[in-house]
């Protein structure tokens, strides 16, 4: 294949015109603003009670944000409401009524790997037949408080604590989500989110303070969103009592990448035409659903289970993940964080820390924002060929992302223009397939500004194509 691949590269660099028309076409001398790093996670790097240390691999992603929501699935009782507050009836204002410990080792290892940090208020899923604290606070005030105090801990240093300058601070998940999220009404969270949201702004006007982690939030049709009485019940609830609404947060798991595109953009819409322009849109859960199915995840046999999580975390998974990142791009959505970055069943690694095919479509992503001015990429097909193309400021560098998630036809033609360095290129191409985990397949030099390419990368698959003006490589 590296000799077949090398005279295809070689060819069509010599004779750029002999070629039939490109599937990509890339123009290095037309900007198109910047590459925004959307690839933030779920959980942090501490895994299987601390057996598991992914801080190395969440440096290297370079993940902008990590959401803390199930943390308690890979790691154990941290960040949640319950954890860090054991017994309810005890004093909020009191440093020894907390038990920071576990959440504190927790955090700092994020921290430590270049992370910040979406903190979610609450408590974790509980799939368990007897629920335990996904109930609504007896008191919204005292929670209030409570969360208050976590404020105080983590960026101002009370109780012990640290100056994280946490910024993002979310009011629940999935309270939809009934009763494995929450046991109450609508009602009852409209008015957990509004005390909480009222009482920790009026202390810190400068955090971003937002909700409710919607599961579902409602139906898209013709570019928009018929919001689901939850999100459209909040939305009013904040309008009608003047509280904030920093960010609306949302999630979604599909197996068509246009639905994640199409859904984000809908959210942006309804929230300008809502009056709440200023908000931002987070999509704060997202992953591959094998099948468009959540029965083989939930049934009872376990070859079935674990040819579904396969699917997620395999080839599939990884063009799916890198095509939706690509999308997002230009889907009006501010935060975006991936379901999950742990070791979980949903997770970028496996039980043993090691990295799942998924978790390379992250790191061809990351390997854009090394060359972040991105460029004019067009061609491709919705839902099936992605591209994402940056150069580097120094004008020395740059890369190509393409996701070929669905049809397994025949090689892609990517013809790159302007490139902004005379001479010749040097060319790479990596590729993450079944067989390859973002694997060199070639490293050629070609004589030409202009070039004409030709890759090998039957779906599902993710390609990345690096170019740097010769003797660079």
């Amino acid at each position: 294949m590296k000799r077949i691949l090398a005279a295809c590269l070689a060819m069509a660099a010599l004779a750029p015109g002999a070629a039939t028309a490109a599937d990509i076409v890339v123009d290095a001398a037309k900007a198109a603003g910047e590459v925004r790093p959307l690839h933030g996670g779920n959980s942090g790097p501490l895994n299987g009670g601390e057996t598991i240390d992914l801080g190395a691999y969440h440096q290297a992603l370079g993940i902008p944000y990590t959401r803390l929501h199930d943390c308690n699935w890979p790691c154990g009782n941290v960040a949640d409401i319950h954890a860090v507050f054991p017994d309810f009836k005890a004093d909020p204002s009191k440093p020894e009524s907390y038990d920071f410990r576990r959440t504190d080792d927790y955090l700092a290892a994020i921290v430590k790997a270049g992370s910040g940090i979406v903190y979610r208020l609450g408590e974790s899923i509980e799939h368990s037949k007897r629920k335990y604290y996904v109930h609504p606070p007896a008191d919204a005030a005292k929670w209030a408080e409570v969360c208050a105090g976590i404020v105080r801990h983590y960026n101002e240093g009370w109780a012990g604590g640290t100056r994280y300058a946490i910024r993002y601070w979310e009011v629940w998940n999935e309270p939809e989500n009934r009763p494995a999220m929450w046991s109450g009404s609508d009602e009852d969270y409209w008015r957990l989110y509004t005390v909480t949201a009222k009482a920790l702004k009026a202390r810190w006007p400068d955090l971003k303070v937002g909700g409710p982690g919607a599961g579902y939030s409602g139906e898209v049709a013709d570019g928009r969103l018929k919001p689901a009485p939850l999100v459209a019940g909040l939305v009013e609830r904040c309008k009608r009592e003047s509280a904030p609404l920093d960010f609306l947060s949302w999630h979604i798991y599909t197996d068509d990448p246009e639905a994640v595109l199409a859904r984000a953009k809908a959210v942006r819409r309804w929230l300008d035409d809502s009056g709440f322009a200023k908000t931002e849109s987070h999509l704060n859960e997202w992953n591959y659903l094998p099948g468009n199915d959540w029965g083989p995840m939930l049934g009872r046999d376990p070859k079935v289970r674990r040819a579904w999580y396969e699917r997620q975390g395999g080839p599939e998974g990884a063009a799916f993940t890198a095509c939706v990142l690509i999308g997002l791009q230009d889907a009006g959505v501010d935060v975006a964080n991936f379901y999950s970055a742990d070791s979980g069943g949903f997770g970028l690694f496996d039980e043993f820390g090691g990295p799942k095919k998924n978790f390379y479509a992250f790191k061809a992503f990351r390997a854009v924002l090394d060359t972040p001015h991105r460029v004019e990429a067009t061609g491709g097909e919705a839902g099936r060929l992605a591209v994402l193309a940056g150069v580097d400021a120094a004008k020395q560098e740059a890369t190509i992302l393409l996701s070929h998630y669905r049809e397994a036809t025949g090689p892609i033609t990517v013809e790159v223009k302007n490139l902004p360095w005379e001479g010749a290129t040097g060319v790479e191409v990596l590729v993450a397939d079944a067989a390859r985990d973002l694997a060199k397949v070639q490293a050629v030099e070609l004589p030409a500004k202009a070039l004409k390419l030709t890759v090998d990368l039957p779906a599902p698959a993710v390609g990345l194509i690096k170019l740097r003006k010769a003797g660079g490589m």
